[in-house]
């Protein structure tokens, strides 16, 4: 949903960027490669220390690449012409940023996950973090195996965006003072939704196969 919304707004955005990345050579797989594993790094490091808002920061800075890549694989070449990517290029980067995207997904919620059932001393809030985790590969393998099979099963009200946004946004406030029972309830909120996504694209997909 957020990424039907929010799209326009961050191609203008980091256009000018993409093209000065372009400029130097940098290809959008090296983007995508970049920006996940420094998303990866910083949830790893930060989060398990009790470093929440400064972690969420870092993560933050590196998730922007999952936007940047597209927009710098979009680009038209320089006299105006669209970009000469192949079939088999194509194939690869989304192949590429889809994966890395599922090992980031895992590792924020792990790591947050990690830091309440040590160090934060709220365990309750680590196991909702795990049941997000796992609803959250649900509803992404439900899509990635749709689309395998030719069908769509692009609906839900928790997509990855909403996911990760919403993470992001309170375990950084989190990291500020705000009481943890807020996290507490947005991770309760996540979960449902992802649930009821899951059970939406499952849904979709049966409509389509039937007959």
């Amino acid at each position: 949903m957020l990424d039907r919304y929010a799209r326009g707004f961050f191609t203008a955005l980091f256009t000018p960027l993409a093209r000065g990345l372009r400029r130097a050579g940098i290809t959008p797989d090296v983007v995508t490669i970049v920006g996940s594993f420094g998303a990866i790094l910083s949830a790893l490091i930060a989060y398990p220390m009790g470093h929440l808002f400064w972690g969420t920061v870092a993560v933050t800075v590196f998730i922007f690449s999952d936007m940047l890549d597209g927009i710098l694989s979009r680009l038209p070449g320089e006299d105006g012409s669209e970009p000469v990517r192949t079939e088999g290029q194509k194939a690869w980067g989304s192949f590429l940023d889809s994966t890395l995207d599922r090992v980031v997904d895992f590792v924020l919620f792990g790591a947050v996950a990690f830091w309440f059932l040590t160090g934060g001393g709220r365990p309750d809030l680590g196991a909702l973090a795990l049941a997000n985790l796992a609803l959250g590969g649900v509803v992404s393998y439900a899509r990635a195996k749709a689309e395998s099979l030719g069908l769509e099963a692009n609906v839900g009200l928790a997509e990855r965006s909403e996911r990760i946004v919403l993470l992001l946004v309170f375990t950084g406030f989190t990291g500020l003072g705000l009481t943890p029972w807020v996290l507490y309830g947005v991770l309760w909120v996540l979960a449902i939704a992802s649930a009821f996504t899951a059970l939406q694209r499952v849904a979709l997909v049966r409509a389509q196969t039937r007959g």
